[in-house]
């Protein structure tokens, strides 16, 4: 019945915030899921990533595991009056592919958006992480071999995206400095996405 999306750049510490939520908003029974990764085509998206097949190619895939996504996943639980949390969802895919595709296709972002348009479903509310782009990527140091995504001036077309998005639907967006610590990070939220569940959920039971 309520869908909430975490969003930010790599490295703004989405995963460690998932992960405090999941105990924290337990008593809510909520959903918890992701993209890429949450059906067997987020495995394929994640190949494709590895090995840096072209961005058309890429941003279909990511079409394709979100909407498989949406109908195993994310529509069967909102039917049941559950409450989703989705670590990236589409703002990710307009953010980061909207940036990738610049000079390939003409619009990016009119595209991808066109593209999901009479299908998705967008989410209620969104929170925002945001983190200075060298921070990002210091906090990213000495992890895994880095995905093509983390490079410095993408990121920073990244989250200037992210922040025009935020800037058009102010009434969805919560911005979090992602650079306060931890706990404060998960209180702020937590605290938010009780809010929202209770208010939306209420607004939504309404005769």
């Amino acid at each position: 019945m309520v869908l909430i999306t975490l969003e930010g750049i790599d490295g703004t510490g989405k995963s460690t915030l998932l992960s405090a939520l999941e105990d924290s908003l337990s008593d809510l029974s909520p959903v918890f899921t992701r993209e890429p990764g949450a059906t067997w085509i987020g495995g394929q998206v994640r190949r494709a990533i590895a090995e840096r097949a072209d961005p058309l190619t890429e941003a279909l895939l990511f079409a394709a595991d979100h909407a498989s996504h949406l109908s195993s996943i994310v529509r069967p639980a909102l039917a049941e009056g559950r409450l989703v949390i989705s670590d990236r969802y589409t703002d990710s895919r307009y953010a980061y592919q909207s940036a990738t595709l610049e000079g390939i296709i003409p619009d990016p972002l009119g595209w991808l958006r066109a593209v999901h348009d009479g299908w998705t479903i967008p989410p209620d509310r969104t929170v925002l992480l945001v983190l200075p782009v060298a921070e990002a990527l210091r906090r990213k140091a000495g992890a895994a071999v880095p995905e093509h995504f983390e490079e410095a001036t993408l990121l920073e077309r990244v989250q200037k995206n992210y922040l025009r998005f935020a800037e058009e639907e102010p009434s969805r967006f919560l911005i979090v400095d992602a650079g306060r610590p931890a706990h404060e990070v998960h209180s702020l939220v937590a605290a938010a996405i009780r809010d929202w569940h209770g208010s939306l959920r209420s607004r939504r039971q309404r005769p």
